[in-house]
C-alpha cells in the first residue's frame, strides 16, 4: 500500500508557496464572486515557476462545494456537473497594471472523482498531479481533503503510466513520457517538449512523491544507482497490451471531450473565442483570422477552423 500520509505531507509542503499581491487580488475577487461555496482556490503553471503574473494569463483551479451553490442558475451548474469543469475569465486593476485570469470551477465530489483511480480518462488526474500552489482553502478540514485528493491523484498517475513505459525506468522517464502521453489524450497546442520543461523545473518534487508511491507498489523493485535509482515494473505481457488499448480510448475520448469543453466554453468564457485564438497564436506563432462569420457564428463555423489547425499541425 503507498504512504498515503508521507505522500500527502510531501504535497503539503511544497504547495506552502506565499503568493504574489496579483494573486492575493484574484483571490478576493473569487471570495466575493462564490462566496460561502468557495473551499479553495490552487494555482499553477507560470505562477508556480515564479513567472510575471501581468504576462498572459493565470490559471486557478477554484473547489467549490456544490455546483448548485455555487450559481444562482440552474444552467451553468447542470453542465458544470456533466462535463467539469466550466472555464470562466476574471481580470483586477491593480496599480502595478490588469492582472488576467482564467479560472475553471470543480466541485468537491468532481475533484475526489477525478483523481481516483477509478476515473479512466486523465484530463483531471493528470493535472492535479502536477505541482500546485494553495491560494486559498477555507478550513483544515478542507485542507486534508484536497490534499488526500492530490495524493491520489498522483497514486492515479503513476499507475496508469508504468504499463506504458519499458521495463526498466527512471522517475524522469515516468514524468516526461507520463505527460507528453496525458498531453495526447487531449487537443493541445504546447511543443512537444512541455513535458520536459514541467518536469525538469520541479525535479526535486517529482523525485520525492515518485519515491514515496514507486517504492510501496507490489510489481516495482527500485535499483539503487550511483546517480540516478532505476526502477523495474513486473508486468506480464498482457496487462502491457490492455494499457496499450487503454490510452487508444483515452485519446480519442479526449479529443471528443476537448471539443465539447471548447463548445461549452462558448458560452460561460467571457471573449471565450479571442481567448481560444489568442491561445493558438501564442504557442503556435501563427496570425489566425477571425472572420466576420466566424465572430458571428462561432458554434457553426469554428469546425472548420479547427480542421485546418488540426491539419497544420498546430494542436494535436
Amino acid at each position: 500500500m503507498t504512504d498515503t500520509r508521507s505522500l500527502e505531507q510531501l504535497i503539503r509542503e511544497h504547495s506552502a508557496h506565499e503568493p504574489v499581491p496579483a494573486l492575493c487580488a484574484l483571490r478576493e475577487a473569487l471570495l466575493a464572486r462564490y462566496g460561502d461555496s468557495l473551499q479553495a482556490i490552487l494555482y499553477y503553471g507560470s505562477c508556480l515557476r515564479g513567472g510575471d503574473p501581468f504576462d498572459g494569463l493565470v490559471d486557478l483551479y477554484v473547489i467549490v462545494d456544490r455546483y448548485r451553490h455555487a450559481y444562482s442558475k440552474v444552467l451553468p451548474a447542470w453542465a458544470n456537473a456533466l462535463l467539469p469543469p466550466n472555464v470562466y475569465y476574471l481580470e483586477q486593476h491593480l496599480p502595478e497594471g490588469t492582472v488576467r485570469c482564467k479560472y475553471a470551477v470543480l466541485s468537491l465530489r468532481s475533484l475526489a472523482r477525478g483523481t481516483c483511480t477509478c476515473c479512466f480518462h486523465s484530463y483531471i488526474w493528470a493535472r492535479f498531479a502536477q505541482p500546485m500552489g494553495i491560494l486559498y482553502c477555507r478550513n483544515e478540514a478542507i485542507a486534508r481533503r484536497l490534499y488526500r485528493d492530490l495524493a491520489r491523484a498522483v497514486t492515479t498517475f503513476i499507475r496508469r503510466i508504468i504499463p506504458a513505459l519499458a521495463k526498466q525506468f527512471t522517475i524522469a522517464e515516468l514524468w516526461q513520457q507520463g505527460l507528453a502521453l496525458t498531453y495526447r489524450a487531449e487537443l493541445r497546442v504546447e511543443k512537444g517538449q512541455r513535458g520536459q520543461t514541467i518536469h525538469l523545473h520541479h525535479e526535486d518534487y517529482y523525485q520525492a512523491i515518485s519515491a514515496a508511491v514507486l517504492e510501496s507498489l507490489p510489481p516495482i523493485t527500485v535499483e539503487h544507482q550511483p546517480h540516478t535509482d532505476t526502477y523495474r515494473a513486473r508486468l506480464t505481457a498482457g496487462q502491457r497490451a490492455l494499457n496499450r488499448i487503454a490510452w487508444k480510448l483515452r485519446i480519442a475520448q479526449g479529443k471528443l471531450l476537448s471539443l465539447l469543453r471548447l463548445l461549452k466554453a462558448f458560452f460561460t468564457f467571457a471573449g471565450g473565442l479571442d481567448y481560444i485564438i489568442w491561445k493558438l497564436e501564442r504557442h503556435s506563432g501563427l496570425k489566425i483570422e477571425i472572420t466576420p462569420r466566424l465572430r458571428r457564428y462561432p458554434l457553426i463555423f469554428i469546425w472548420g477552423l479547427m480542421w485546418r489547425l488540426y491539419r497544420q499541425g498546430i494542436f494535436r
